[in-house]
């Protein structure tokens, strides 16, 4: 094939011809792009990271960043291949930025994530673990500097790539005005998050119950909370429900809860036996608290039992409360049935004020003639 027809303009574009030979090389080019990208996205970078203890969310952001910037850096070099020139250093139109700059500022963003997520690995696992604070004062301690990182390290970033924070003030203004319509509840969890991290009605390890949802904090984020719950199920709950309503923390300060156990039991049964047996099953579980013993009550002289109440105290409430009570159930009904006294049902008894009843004997003969 002569080679002159492979270099001859094939396409017009931006006032620069594009040869066959252009396009050929603008599709490896473009290849090789597309193909790197996919590949710090893949599997094996993930585990190659995650063995330099970086943050599992880290990991997503960085890849992500690192897959955009491979792409387009291999996007731009195909368009010059082509034989469309784009200058790295030319300033980009309506940006005072020239491609180089641009990601270096990726770059340095990414750093600073990286720097903001080691900050609160190394307080809460080492510079905090020893200082005597309570577990959850140092997670908190650790998140708000983390942020503070954060914060701080993005405007020193923006500020060195030129980007004055000073030019920002008009920006500034329609943000504002943004979080006070579209993201106001993106804002809200934000400081509701700072909230709770401060006064920490809630700490990692509780037992919590908020918007109909019970189960046990996992991590307390920025925007969010995650609960897990008996079933193995994480629910996301957004940190305004914990401010704006009532939250039921069943290990705030002190982990044990009083259980209450209601049994009914039949008339004419022995009641100080009943005491003794409800008591007994309640101190032969092992998640029973001794102090303050169990005790029972003999609440009311129902229509069809004499109705109990066995209270204990346990701190399984924060684990497996369902499963407690289970346990207490299965015994009560042992020690009644070992004492027997008959655990009570409804009963009614029928009283004719006048005509009469015909009561009618069938034999079991006469039942299979009809």
């Amino acid at each position: 094939m002569d080679l002159g027809l492979l270099e001859k303009p094939l396409l017009h574009v931006f006032g620069h011809d594009v040869s066959f030979l252009g396009l050929i090389a603008f599709v490896i080019w473009f290849a090789v792009g597309l193909l790197m990208a996919r590949t710090l996205q893949s599997d094996f970078v993930r585990r190659l990271l995650s063995r330099l203890k970086v943050d599992t969310n880290l990991i997503a952001i960085v890849t992500t960043i690192l897959s955009a910037a491979v792409f387009v850096f291999f996007t731009i070099t195909a368009i010059n291949a082509a034989g469309v020139p784009l200058s790295w250093n030319a300033p980009l139109p309506g940006v005072a930025l020239s491609l180089i700059q641009i990601f270096l500022l990726i770059a340095l963003l990414v750093a600073v994530f990286w720097l903001s997520s080691r900050t609160k690995r190394f307080l809460f696992n080492r510079f905090l673990a020893q200082s005597g604070l309570d577990r959850s004062l140092q997670y908190a301690i650790a998140q708000i500097i983390s942020n503070v990182v954060l914060i701080v390290g993005i405007f020193i970033v923006l500020d060195n790539a030129g980007i004055h924070l000073g030019a920002l003030a008009v920006f500034a203004g329609a943000v504002g005005v943004g979080v006070g319509f579209g993201l106001q509840n993106i804002a809200s969890n934000f400081i509701s998050g700072l909230v709770i991290l401060a006064e920490r009605p809630i700490t990692i390890g509780d037992r919590v119950e908020v918007a109909g949802i019970v189960g046990q904090v996992q991590h307390i984020r920025a925007r969010s909370t995650v609960i897990v719950t008996n079933d193995n199920i994480t629910m996301i709950v957004p940190n305004s429900k914990f401010i704006d309503s009532p939250v039921t923390n069943w290990t705030y300060g002190d982990p044990r809860v009083r259980f209450r156990i209601p049994v009914g039991v039949a008339y004419g049964s022995d009641i100080d036996k009943v005491r003794v047996a409800l008591i007994a099953a309640g101190k032969e579980n092992s998640h029973t608290l001794e102090e303050p013993a169990p005790s029972v009550f003999l609440e009311k002289f129902g229509e069809s039992s004499i109705e109990f109440e066995l209270v204990v105290w346990s701190s399984e409430m924060s684990y497996r409360p369902r499963r407690y009570r289970s346990d207490l159930n299965f015994a009560i009904e042992k020690k009644l049935r070992e004492a027997g006294i008959e655990i009570a049902f409804p009963q009614r008894d029928l009283h004719l004020r006048s005509g009469v009843l015909k009561v009618e004997h069938v034999t079991a003969k006469d039942r299979d003639a009809r």
